[in-house]
């Protein structure tokens, strides 16, 4: 009986395509949520935020390799207070034996691109400076950009995309 081991599998940059994701796709994304993040996402603020915005929306993108889904980042339009268009980033999920490779950064990156050709102000979302610092996200000061739930202020993130947008982005956060 040869017994296995679980181990780390290395996709090659090469064998995997990032596109946009499609209706299609939300079978794949659920699944891999449910599997990085478990019920209790559900609970989230940012989850309150997105309540009843359609699942996908434009700026939402997957990494596969062929028809697997590796990393996929979701993304919100939204106002903040009487500012917008904006976008809420998150959740970003990576498949655990791919973690690590570059996949959900490429996404951010790619994110980023998309919200400056597409006319967003601002990304915001809750999360890490330590990952997400590297492309730009900084935290904004306390009360600037409001959730409708708790959130530790520290971890809202802010990248401005149109000069002048982050000042003008103040408020409460909702789906528009």
């Amino acid at each position: 009986m040869a017994h296995h081991m679980a181990q780390e599998t290395t996709t090659p940059a090469s064998a995997v395509s990032n596109r946009p994701l499609r209706a299609s796709d939300l079978v794949a994304v659920t699944a891999l949520h449910d599997k990085v993040f478990g019920p209790g996402r559900f609970a989230r603020t940012a989850y309150r935020v997105r309540e009843g915005t359609p699942p996908i929306c434009a700026f939402c993108r997957g990494a596969f390799a062929g028809d697997r889904l590796l990393a996929c980042v979701r993304l919100t339009v939204i106002a903040i207070g009487d500012s917008r268009p904006h976008l809420l980033l998150g959740p970003l999920a990576v498949e655990p034996d791919v973690q690590g490779q570059g996949f959900g950064k490429a996404l951010v990156a790619e994110t980023v691109e998309a919200a400056m050709a597409g006319g967003i102000g601002v990304i915001a979302l809750v999360g890490d400076v330590p990952y997400y610092g590297r492309f730009g996200f900084a935290p904004v000061p306390p009360g600037q950009i409001e959730f409708p739930g708790p959130v530790n202020q520290a971890r809202v993130l802010a990248r401005e995309i149109k000069p002048g947008a982050l000042a003008a982005a103040r408020g409460m956060v909702r789906a528009i």
